[in-house]
């Protein structure tokens, strides 16, 4: 494989660089030139170091790499050797059961996270709660947005049901068939910003990214009628351009089937924001929203102002984030007598 040239410089500020990174690359203390990561495959990252240019493989086995990473190539062009630090990652726990205490990335550098639902299918409140929790906690602005609404007679009460679980957070539609919502969309990434969308496999996000581009960038097949699943459409994460004089960069992502939380900064407190305040107004400053007196959570479920599920829920995913650090310290035990010296997930 031949050198890399230039080896050296600075990196391109059209494929999403920015003084964040600026500053984590120069704490790395090494003058080679980053490039972007816009596609993995077994083992190999595509890395971009031009807007427009051709992309370089290299191997990535031992490092932690996600599309949307920055990364320093070796001299001669072969591995990935460094990721600059992320200022911004959408991380879940790994889906497979051997790796439950381990973090799975699924996007870096991301300004703004769409959680795409389709409104072809019963809206589920739950799932758009657990993606809120990992979207605040990526260090990406939420964004909500349904699509299909051109397949549906009346779409408001299904809008209105999401609408409720995400307080401050924008809802908007969208449809990569109609046109609907796609100019809106365009202008929240311009040059140099990253929107990463993510949801279910079947709600439309292939269909949505190649509206944006403005042409059949990627793979598309109609949903099954069972499910309305997708037909396994978008294999792989892809950095994928805007066209045209933006230079703005979106990232279509796999399915994701399983939400699965990891460790949590503030992202239950800011997707349960409703919850929190409330709380602000209990007696008891240790309240656990059951039977206490006082309690201003059980005062607005029993005035009608707060569903109760939606309690429950933030309950249930207080519960799972730390039985997953119990999961977490369990494993660095693990890793600790073994001689394997890791550091913590994070």
């Amino acid at each position: 494989m031949e050198p890399l040239e230039p080896s050296h410089g600075r990196p391109d500020e059209r494929l999403g660089w920015n003084a964040t990174l600026e500053t984590s690359w120069h704490d790395l203390g090494d003058p080679r030139r980053p490039g972007r990561v816009s596609r993995l495959d077994r083992g190999w990252s595509s890395i971009v170091f031009d807007a427009g240019a051709d992309a370089h493989r290299a191997r990535n086995i031992g490092a932690d790499v996600a599309v949307g990473d920055w990364v320093l190539v070796s001299d001669d062009g072969e591995r990935v050797d460094e990721v600059v630090p992320r200022f911004s990652a959408f991380t879940r726990r790994a889906s497979f059961e051997g790796n439950r205490a381990v973090a799975q990335t699924i996007a870096a550098n991301v300004d703004t996270v769409v959680l795409v639902h389709a409104l072809t299918a019963l809206p589920n409140q739950r799932r758009l709660e657990r993606e809120l929790v990992l979207a605040f906690d990526s260090g990406a602005t939420p964004i909500v947005v349904v699509t299909k609404g051109d397949l549906v007679d009346d779409a408001d009460a299904t809008v209105a049901s999401l609408e409720a679980v995400a307080p401050g957070v924008p809802v908007l539609r969208a449809s990569g068939t109609s046109g609907e919502g796609v100019d809106a969309l365009r202008d929240l990434v311009p040059t140099g910003r990253t929107m990463a969308l993510l949801g279910a496999s079947g709600v439309g996000k292939s269909t949505l990214i190649n509206a944006l581009v403005g042409n059949d960038v990627l793979r598309t097949s109609a949903v099954r009628e069972q499910d309305q699943r997708g037909r396994h459409t978008t294999t792989a994460c892809e950095l994928v351009r805007l066209p045209g004089d933006r230079h703005g960069w979106l990232i279509d992502t796999p399915g994701v089937r399983a939400v699965s939380l990891w460790s949590s900064g503030h992202g239950i407190e800011r997707a349960f924001v409703d919850v929190f305040d409330l709380s602000e107004h209990c007696r008891f400053r240790d309240c656990k929203h059951e039977d206490e007196p006082g309690c201003a959570v059980q005062a607005a479920i029993a005035a009608g102002a707060l569903d109760p599920r939606r309690l429950e829920a933030m309950k249930r995913l207080v519960a799972e984030e730390a039985a997953l650090e119990d999961e977490q310290w369990a494993w660095e035990k693990a890793q600790d007598r073994r001689g394997v010296r890791r550091s913590r997930p994070r």
